[in-house]
């Protein structure tokens, strides 16, 4: 691992209360990057969250809860005229979640410092957060002073059906988004409901032309794909039988990110078996995640992982 790296994931906050056969069965602090940020702090990695909630009960919980599992808080700003977000995650018998979101913000948001962001360091972002008018100007700010000092930017646009609606009028600002990427991650349903597409290369396209040169185009349980101007390659997911499928696009990114922390893809052309890497670490977190109800890798996977540092030596082909 790089001496002094540093993780940012920046995004919304929530408490996610689950829901089977409409009941509630769970809560759990929730929001893509935060989901993202405690399998990372599980995991041992050095990662900082960027992000705001509420000083109320559900905050504190959210607050206890990132710095019980390593990741740290040293950027969120809590606010005292508002409430921590809620979202009720129903799940359907393939354990898969539809959301309704109740939101009480103030009108400033993410009053903090902006962290100094260094070479090699990872910035992930993305979701509906990313595309928030109150907040946008600055997280943009943030995303662009680190590509510009030289990180490596992650953006999962985690576009959902329920925004379709404002789909006119937030395309542009995903536009930029990907513009600001090194590396996007999206799912089969984010670029069939940006850009009604259902095919790797034709979002790659979409990708390429916006300036980012790399793809990981995640299909659920029907495998993940890689392409970039050089390299494409398709690779099958184990078949499991999921508890929830809730943080398991977040977890895949946490592991990417994890795979890649002594060797990002920062070349104009990375070796075929470090893509294989990224995407074997990605599977490997988000199956984990799919077995609880949790929207993080389990405790033992992450005390596992701390025990054996990633380091890419180990998958270098002979």
């Amino acid at each position: 691992m790089k001496e002094n790296l540093k993780i940012f994931c920046i995004g919304e906050t929530v408490l996610d209360i689950i829901f089977r056969d409409n009941q509630p069965i769970a809560a759990r602090p929730g929001g893509s990057m935060l989901n993202s940020a405690v399998s990372l702090g599980r995991a041992g990695m050095p990662v900082y969250f960027i992000s705001d909630y509420a000083q109320d009960h559900a905050g504190d919980l959210v607050h206890g809860f990132l710095m019980q599992n390593g990741v740290s808080t040293q950027y969120v700003s809590r606010y005292s005229d508002g409430k921590t977000a809620l979202a009720l995650a129903f799940l359907d018998d393939r354990q898969i979640a539809d959301y309704s979101f109740y939101r009480i913000f103030p009108g400033d948001r993410l009053n903090l410092p902006i962290p100094a962001v260094q070479p090699g360091d990872i910035v992930l972002f993305g979701s509906y957060y990313a595309l928030t008018v109150s907040i946008r100007a600055k997280l943009t700010g943030f995303i662009r002073n680190a590509k510009e000092n030289g990180a490596f930017i992650i953006y999962d646009p985690n576009f959902r059906s329920a925004h379709l609606s404002e789909l006119n009028t937030l395309k542009p600002l995903i536009m930029e988004n990907i513009s600001l990427a090194s590396l996007v991650r999206g799912s089969d349903e984010d670029f069939t409901n940006i850009f009604g597409i259902s095919d790797v290369q034709d979002a790659f396209e979409y990708i390429n032309k916006a300036g980012c040169p790399f793809l990981i185009y995640t299909k659920n349980s029907e495998g993940v794909e890689v392409a970039t101007q050089t390299y494409n390659r398709s690779y099958a997911v184990p078949r499991i039988k999921p508890v929830s499928t809730i943080g398991a696009g977040d977890a895949f990114n946490a592991g990417i990110i994890y795979a890649a922390v002594s060797g990002t893809p920062g070349s104009a052309n990375p070796p075929g078996w470090l893509w294989d890497h990224l995407v074997e670490t990605g599977v490997l977190f988000s199956e984990d995640v799919c077995q609880s109800l949790d929207n993080y890798i389990s405790e033992d996977l992450g005390n596992r992982l701390k025990i054996s540092e990633p380091w890419i030596d180990e998958h270098r082909p002979d």
